[in-house]
């Protein structure tokens, strides 16, 4: 059977009440939420009815069986996630400032998530993969960059197909041997899902219409350009198209990209007519940001439907 599969981080947020700067004195503070980005799309994928799994490790601690628990109810194969007995879940603690942007304090790397899935478990789960969903979030080491290029790899080798949403910041491309590791993620690539300007970071390109030719040149068959409540743009080698935006009042943008990235992929994946599955995921990031807690607004798609329908675009 056909399964959508993602590896990559699963943790917990753990939110501030109140808007400032940091964390230099005692705050409320709300959680902890489901998180991680690859346990977000993939979340999203599942709610979407796909069959789907994600490889990961967390910790033996009720952070852990919080994540695991929400997965398999909505729908995720968990088999692929170890549970280590020595290292705590990944974690991250997020204020909003009074600009809206955001401070964080991560946990990930000395966390379990910070240990590589190799069990038996997880490799069985990528053998049967069709699909293979690479977040650059995850690429946090050179060995989860050559555990998600070895998968991919197969992937294509069988036949399957894979997605990349890239969630990159310039500078990691200057550490060791990650440029190079780009431009074959890239060349394996069906689907390409860049935030604002990422659309040129993998590319030599000094604009949007280059990079775009640049890519579907590489071999990418569908580019989908996530401009946040600007909209999206979307390429292939024959078309381009817009897609407005849903209006809403923005509660917390945390998860946002990955419930149109499992929303679009899922869609996409199933051979749904491209802009349907556009116009769908589009309602999924619209419908995220509504709810507080990076989890929280993942979404069945009867549920998007009717959201399509109480809410007006913009022009």
């Amino acid at each position: 059977m056909s399964k959508i599969v993602v590896i990559g981080e699963i943790l917990v947020e753990i939110m501030a009440d109140s808007i400032g700067n940091g964390f230099n004195e005692a705050i409320a503070m709300t959680g902890p939420y489901p998180s991680g980005a690859p346990a977000i799309f993939i979340d999203q994928v599942a709610r979407m009815g796909a069959e789907c799994a994600i490889v990961s490790t967390v910790g033996d601690d009720d952070f852990g069986r919080l994540n695991i628990e929400r997965l398999a109810s909505d729908g995720v194969d968990i088999s692929g996630i170890a549970v280590d007995q020595d290292r705590p879940t990944g974690s991250a603690f997020v204020r909003y400032r009074s600009d809206g942007s955001r401070d964080f304090l991560f946990n990930i790397r000395h966390s379990a998530s910070g240990l590589l899935p190799e069990s038996e478990a997880a490799q069985r789960v990528l053998v049967d993969a069709t699909h293979l969903h690479v977040m650059g979030s995850s690429l946090s080491s050179p060995a989860f960059v050559m555990m998600n290029l070895k998968a991919a790899r197969a992937v294509k080798q069988r036949g399957g197909t894979i997605s990349f949403d890239p969630n990159l910041r310039k500078e990691i491309l200057l550490s060791p041997g990650m440029a190079e590791a780009m431009k074959e993620f890239v060349a394996l690539t069906d689907v390409f899902l860049p935030s604002g300007a990422e659309l040129t970071l993998l590319t030599k390109a000094q604009n949007d219409l280059d990079a775009v030719a640049e890519l579907l040149a590489l071999g990418i068959k569908v580019i989908v350009h996530k401009m946040g409540a600007k909209g999206v743009q979307y390429y292939d080698a024959n078309t381009s198209k817009f897609i407005a935006p849903y209006i809403v009042d923005e509660v917390d943008p945390t998860g946002a990209g990955d419930c149109f990235g499992g929303t679009f992929v899922a869609l996409w994946y199933a051979g749904t007519d491209v802009t349907d599955a556009l116009n769908v995921a589009a309602a999924a990031g619209a419908h995220a940001v509504t709810k507080r807690g990076p989890m929280e607004g993942a979404a069945s798609y009867e549920t998007l439907i009717e959201f399509m329908k109480s809410k007006e675009r913009a022009v």
